[in-house]
């Protein structure tokens, strides 16, 4: 009797179901090399459209900042970007949205305006800095409207 019973209890725990796979640690890849050398490169490319776009040259300007838009999309489509990584971020939509103001474009510049809005509101923990960055998106957002009304 008592092995019929040590032998239903094998049996019964054989067809229990697998226990479910351990999860790896996903890898942070905000430490990842890529990562850190994107922001920069990001970095340089607005500081230099903003020399472009101040010196009259709004066509180079346009291209570097085009070409940063792939930058921009691969540093935001991680979990949980760094603080530099949004300011990169927005300072490449800031100099953009200034550009399309400069050419008249208000809704599409207001837009680019308003992502920095909810970046800046939405960031924690809030700093002085990025409480002077979403002052700056909201008085270009008060500009686009003056032009729209």
């Amino acid at each position: 009797m008592r092995s019929l019973l040590v032998l239903s209890a094998v049996l019964l725990a054989a067809c229990s179901p697998a226990p479910p796979p351990l999860e790896k640690a996903k890898a942070d890849p905000t430490a990842e090399p890529w990562y850190s050398q994107t922001v920069d490169q990001l970095a340089a490319m607005t500081r230099d459209a903003g020399k472009l776009l101040g010196s009259g040259q709004s066509d180079q300007a346009a291209a570097i900042i085009t070409q940063g838009q792939p930058l921009l999309n691969r540093l935001l489509s991680v979990p949980h970007p760094t603080l530099a990584a949004m300011e990169g971020v927005s300072d490449l939509d800031q100099l953009y949205g200034q550009m399309l103001l400069g050419n008249h474009y208000y809704g599409s510049a207001r837009l680019l305006f308003q992502k920095n809005v909810t970046r800046w509101r939405t960031w924690k923990p809030q700093t002085p800095e990025t409480a002077r960055r979403l002052k700056l998106a909201l008085s270009a957002i008060a500009e686009c409207d003056r032009h729209i009304e």
